[in-house]
């Protein structure tokens, strides 16, 4: 048989470079030197002072530390300019990114360093005395990592520390700003490692590669329609997911990162007017925040802002408000294991002639997959095959795509429960698949309330209330009930100055929802439980509702 000529041609040197989003900050730098790449507070760098202090750290983490390619390198630290820079640094040593989340307790900031097998720490100002705390819980036999602390002119030091100790800024001027950084051998090699929030379970290590971490990056600039040179506005914390992998976009675009070590509402309005704010992303507990401040600390957007809301389905009801006040709302969907969105609620413009409430209900739906996955679907668990298209049928979401997770560390049984056989990545979020193809979804699996053998989705019953006036926040457990089992359980915030109380607040469900959707038990708070990313803690709640006892007499 004659050769095919075809089969003679595949990869070679010159067309099998290791995708990574590293390379972004060089071709930054070249394009954009002399552009703001940071401002904090009164400090600011370009875009090419940026690219040589990452050559620097990278330098002195390979030459002065001794840091080998796949040592993990931990950081504690909120959105301040060193955490942005070791997004690049770090890994263009060969090392492996661990960023923490600094409201974790000693205890389980000890369990992930240990778990990681961390080298080096970075710690903030502000996060000295818990990490001492964290050291000191390491077992007798367990080497703990060296600890370089990163020093802020803003921000009052209270921990004594030894003046001849190395810090951030010292560990910077070492390292060789001309430094040959180290690309990956292969675009698997891992990049980050990433633990869950915790929120349904004990937190795991998620690991990426670069090429998932180049796919996704990628994949939202495209998405969201990034133009160059942005101006992000980073309320997301950079330790969740990589800033959901933004702190990679921003670069790639050539924008200005605004960073903010704390915020409320008055301060994000304060930001978008100073630096002129294009751009920023949150949970919907920051959309919540925005939408909710009194008149007198709000101050008007210079121009459209663009807001990028995922880690919750976001209510309606404040989707609705936050776009009122001049913010326009894109709706993503993703996990610590995507890396970043992987779904995302895609604009028609022909819904732009909606009334605003159905604006807000369509915006409200996670959407369909973005460029970096291959396939989305909603499957029935049972039997492994896609649920109908009728918006009502519930099923598990499930994906395949680039930048789907390596793993867990250290764990396969968990990564095989996740990544099955099957060739999909479980979510373990419950969703239905509309008619037009748009996932939207309807619980987490374990959120889901069953009585009376009705599945009762917890963020339906939450839109409702969110929909009330004097609400703030709202979150829907399951309760034990005598009867049926277990019944809705609200947990309430109101607004500040705003009155409700749990007869009208059931009543105004009742009007609104089926009766057995209705909650049986309201119960208000000042404030409801959250993590770090104002994703709300269900399992806190769930552990309340449950403390109560069982609701008893709610056949009705």
């Amino acid at each position: 048989m004659p050769e095919n000529a075809m089969e003679r041609l595949g990869p070679n040197p010159a067309n099998s470079s290791a995708l990574t989003p590293l390379a972004f900050l060089e071709r930054t730098a070249t394009v954009y030197g002399d552009s703001t790449s940071i401002i904090y507070n009164s400090t600011t760098y370009t875009w090419s002072q940026t690219h040589r202090r990452c050559l620097r750290l990278a330098s002195a983490l390979s030459t002065h530390l001794r840091i080998s390619p796949g040592d993990v390198v931990s950081v504690l630290a909120p959105n301040i300019p060193a955490m942005y820079e070791m997004h690049f640094g770090v890994p263009m040593s060969g090392a492996v990114l661990n960023t923490i989340n600094i409201r974790l307790d000693a205890r389980t900031i000890s369990v992930l360093l240990r778990h990681s097998g961390s080298k080096l720490l970075f710690v903030d100002v502000g996060s000295r005395s818990i990490v001492n705390d964290a050291i000191r819980l390491f077992p007798p036999d367990h080497q703990p990592p060296r600890i370089i602390h990163i020093d802020d002119p803003y921000e009052e030091d209270h921990q004594p520390r030894d003046p001849n100790e190395l810090s951030y800024e010292n560990l910077i001027d070492l390292g060789d700003p001309e430094f040959q950084w180290r690309r990956p051998k292969s675009e698997w090699d891992p990049a980050v490692l990433n633990y869950t929030s915790g929120t349904t379970s004990a937190p795991k290590g998620v690991v990426h590669c670069h090429r998932g971490l180049f796919i996704v990056t990628v994949a939202s600039l495209i998405d969201w329609s990034v133009p160059k040179q942005p101006v992000y506005l980073w309320t997301l914390p950079m330790f969740h997911g990589n800033g959901w992998s933004f702190t990679w976009v921003i670069a790639a675009a050539g924008g200005t990162n605004v960073c903010l070590r704390r915020f409320d509402a008055a301060t994000i309005y304060t930001a978008i007017a100073t630096h002129k704010v294009t751009h920023m992303c949150g949970a919907p507990v920051v959309l919540n925040m925005l939408a909710n401040v009194p008149i007198s600390a709000r101050k008007p957007l210079p121009g459209r802002v663009e807001v990028l809301t995922a880690g919750a389905p976001p209510p309606a009801p404040v989707l609705h408000r936050a776009e009122a006040l001049g913010f326009s709302v894109s709706h993503g969907y993703g996990l610590t294991e995507t890396a970043g969105p992987a779904i995302s609620c895609a604009w028609k413009g022909e819904w732009n002639k909606l009334p605003a409430d159905e604006r807000a209900r369509l915006k409200a739906r996670q959407g369909v997959r973005t460029l970096a996955m291959a396939v989305i679907d909603v499957i029935d668990e049972s039997t492994g095959r896609s649920v109908p298209r009728d918006g009502s049928t519930m099923g598990e979401i499930v994906l395949r795509g680039g930048c789907i997770m390596l793993g867990y560390l250290k764990d396969e049984k968990a990564t095989a429960k996740t990544v099955k056989d099957d060739g999909w990545f479980h979510t373990g979020d419950v969703g239905v698949m509309h008619p037009d193809g748009y996932v939207e979804i309807r619980d987490r699996s374990k959120d889901v309330i069953i009585s009376g053998g009705e599945n009762i989705s917890s963020v339906e019953v939450e839109s409702v209330l969110y929909g009330h006036p004097a609400v703030n926040e709202a979150a829907v457990v399951a309760r034990p009930d005598e009867f049926w089992g277990e019944t809705p359980c609200a947990f309430v915030s109101l607004k500040d100055g705003a009155a409700a109380n749990e007869v009208e607040l059931v009543k105004y469900c009742r009007a609104k929802l089926p009766h057995y959707m209705v909650p049986k038990s309201v119960i208000l708070r000042d404030e409801l439980p959250k993590t770090s990313t104002g994703k709300i803690q269900k399992f806190v709640l769930r552990e309340a509702a449950k403390s109560l006892g069982p609701t008893r007499m709610s056949r009705i």
